[in-house]
Parts: structure tokens; sequence; C-alpha cells
């Protein structure tokens, strides 16, 4: 009894076999991506010598940069200079007209007109303070202070009975400062306490002291050094 057996009754025996369509690669599975080229050594200095241009022109870039902003730097901080310098002039320049018209009204006034010119005077010195406060300049206290040597230039000292040793007991010239910082030491003259009086018997010490030099037998001892030299051969 032979039996006929449909294809369809058994799809195995159409199938196509695996090894029909040619061998798998070793170690790629069937459907895997293809492995990655690797560049040559000769791709790869290519690729070197390009980012190294880059890299050259982008730090070249960057110093002329840094170059022309230390220019620019520099030219700022010039003009900021020569404006303050200005400002600082300008202000001074009122004072000098003041003391100007100061000293012409004195001559075209004469003797007579002495009191207005002190005045006017005066009147500069107190312009001038403000200028000076404007731009933060302080005088130093120094007449009756203490001697400080940070602030204080002593190039004298001077007995006092009054002042107490170790102040300062004239102000020669006066000192300023910028904000915190000292812009000129004031000269001072410092106080010293003044020297013990004398004893009113220190003469007379002398020649005791002298005649208990000599001995009781009347002969006087010449304690000078000076001897007779006329009566030597």
């Amino acid at each position: 009894m032979n039996e006929k057996h449909d294809p369809e009754d058994n799809p195995s025996l159409d199938a196509p076999s695996p090894a029909a369509d040619g061998p798998v690669p070793q170690g790629q599975a069937s459907g895997a991506e293809p492995a990655p080229v690797t560049p040559s050594p000769v791709e790869r200095v290519a690729a070197l010598e390009v980012e190294k241009a880059e890299c050259k022109d982008r730090m070249l870039r960057i110093a002329a940069e840094f170059d022309n902003f230390k220019k620019r730097t520099r030219k700022d901080i010039a003009e900021h200079e020569t404006r303050a310098r200005e400002a600082v002039l300008r202000d001074f320049l009122e004072i000098a007209d003041n003391l100007e018209r100061a000293i012409g009204s004195w001559q075209e006034g004469g003797e007579q007109d002495i009191k207005s010119v002190q005045s006017g005077v005066e009147l500069v010195l107190r312009l001038f303070k403000s200028k000076l406060e404007r731009y933060s300049v302080t005088a130093v206290d120094a007449q009756g202070q203490a001697f400080d040597p940070r602030v204080h230039d002593a190039i004298s000292q001077s007995p006092s009975a009054e002042a107490t040793p170790g102040t300062v007991l004239r102000e020669l010239q006066k000192g300023y400062r910028v904000g915190d910082r000292l812009l000129r030491p004031a000269v001072v003259v410092v106080a010293v306490a003044p020297p013990a009086p004398k004893s009113a018997a220190g003469g007379s010490d002398g020649s005791d002291a002298q005649t208990a030099q000599s001995p009781k037998g009347g002969v006087d001892i010449d304690i000078t050094g000076d001897d007779d030299q006329g009566d030597k051969p």
C-alpha cells in the first residue's frame, strides 16, 4: 500500500537548505551590521594634520584678539588718567585765578587795602580746602598729639615745661592723607622734658673736694699737673 504524500502536508521537503545561500562569515551573525572600517595610517595622519591646522588657526586668532584687548585697555587707562588729571587741574586753576585777583586788588588799592586782601586770601584758602576734601584729601592732626612716626616727621626736639614729653610741640608743615593712604607726613618738633636745674651748692662742691685732698700739714699739693719747671736745671 503506497500512500502519496502531498507537498503541502510536508512543507519541510520544499524548504531550501540554509547551506544553499552560501556560507555565513565567521564572527558575523545572520542579519547583523557590517563591522566599521578602520582608517589606514595615511588617512589618520591626514586627519591629524587638518586638526593641527585648525588648532593653530584658532590659537592665532585668540592671540590676536588678546593683543587687541591689551591695546584697548592701555588706551582706556591712559585716557581715564588724562581726564582725571584734567579735572584736578581745572579745579586748581580756579584757585590760581582767585589768587591773581587778590594780588591785583592789593596792587591797585595800595597798603590801605591790606585787610580786604587778607580776607580774600582766607576765602581762597577755604576754597582750596574744599577742593581737597572733594578728592578725599584730609589734613593729619599733629599739634598737641602724641608723636606717631607713621604720620609725623620729627626734625628736632625742644624742651618744654608746658607740653607733655613725646607730644608734638610745633607743626612746621601740615601732613595730608588721601583716603586711608598717607600723602605727606607732617613736619613737626617734638617736646622733651626740660633739663633738671643745677644745684646752688654745685660750685662749692668742687672747691671742697679740692681742699679735702690737701694734707693736714698745711702743704699745698698741686693737683692740676702743672709743675714749676723754672727751678729745674
